[in-house]
């Protein structure tokens, strides 16, 4: 079993940001059931965030309402909290004011019901020194408690190296999927292997498009923000959902959804020489499509090269992100 912290972790975590982070955000009542669903199969290492929501309803809000329903829950997870953001500015703001603002409005958040097992800044502060973030972040709040440690977020290798002189680093999040592959070539993943850092992997399911159920672009949500992401856009759409339909081959051969093939391809790329322990955080919304998400299936060296040759192959079209959005900081 992974393992983060001094804590044991499910292979497979669940990522919160769709429960609350959308125009029109499903009823409590589902994703509460969406959460004890996720426990249930073993998924007990949760990923939310400050800013995934309004102030009134974000990840941290849904939290203290579920462990007030549901209070003997609270030791059954780890979860991971990201923040960081100056809401006036809405940039990442690593000054020890925000830095404490951040930390201190994500606790309070949660009335006391859950401490914080790992806080992350969603980016690194490309105009504070890391150690001035990190001192305040560790003296103030891991050394006194009220969390329980640091982790890194959509950082670049020099990043994960610069970070460890400063603090032990619990895990390093990035996306990873078959569309994003770059940590596995730009020296991220060996940076975490080399410190024995757990990768989580965000967006293992390429934001949807890999669960076979967007087939054009109209079948996205109107409310939903990938509409304006480059790689749903018409003309790199098309050519993405050429990789989707090569997935699906492969699943449907294997006995699987496209989803369960692309979060355990992640899963099985940690057995790799030189590659670290890597956790899928896929969300859902649904207690059908958390049960889906955490199947575990064991993928043969031979089914990841027929994977590894297709890749090799295919080129993702479109940035993971719109332009103005940070990358790899």
């Amino acid at each position: 079993m992974p393992q983060l912290g001094d804590r044991e972790v499910g292979p497979i975590g669940y990522g919160l940001m769709g429960l609350t982070l959308r125009a029109k955000p499903c009823s409590q009542e589902q994703a509460f059931a969406a959460m004890r669903a996720s426990l249930e199969n073993g998924c007990n290492f949760w990923n939310g965030g400050e800013f995934y929501g309004r102030p009134d309803y974000n990840s941290l809000v849904l939290l203290e309402r579920y462990l007030e329903k549901y209070p003997k829950d609270a030791d059954k997870f780890v979860l991971s909290i990201k923040g960081g953001l100056n809401p006036k500015t809405h940039r990442t703001d690593g000054t020890p004011e925000n830095t404490r603002r951040t930390l201190d409005d994500t606790i309070s958040q949660l009335k006391g019901r859950k401490k914080i097992d790992i806080f992350e800044f969603a980016r690194r502060d490309q105009d504070v020194p890391m150690e001035v973030t990190f001192d305040v972040m560790n003296k103030e709040y891991v050394q006194t408690g009220k969390i329980g440690g640091i982790s890194l977020s959509e950082v670049r290798a020099d990043t994960i190296h610069e970070a460890v002189k400063h603090i032990k680093v619990l895990a390093v999040e990035v996306e990873l999927s078959l569309f994003s592959t770059d940590v596995l070539e730009n020296g991220v993943a060996a940076a975490c292997a080399q410190y024995g850092i757990p990768l989580v992997a965000y967006s293992p399911i390429g934001r949807g498009l890999l669960t076979g159920q967007i087939r054009k672009f109209e079948d996205l949500p109107e409310d939903s923000s990938m509409r304006n992401y480059p790689r749903f856009q018409p003309g790199n759409f098309e050519i993405n959902l050429q990789l989707v339909h090569q997935v699906e081959k492969i699943a449907e051969k294997k006995g699987c959804t496209a989803a369960q093939l692309a979060i355990n391809w992640t899963r099985a790329l940690s057995r790799r020489p030189g590659m670290p322990t890597i956790i899928p955080i896929p969300g859902a919304t649904t207690a059908a499509r958390v049960e889906e998400n955490s199947k575990l299936i064991d993928l043969t060296d031979e089914e990841m090269a027929q994977i590894d040759e297709i890749l090799a192959k295919f080129t993702t079209a479109g940035a993971r992100y719109p332009a103005g959005i940070p990358t790899n900081t």
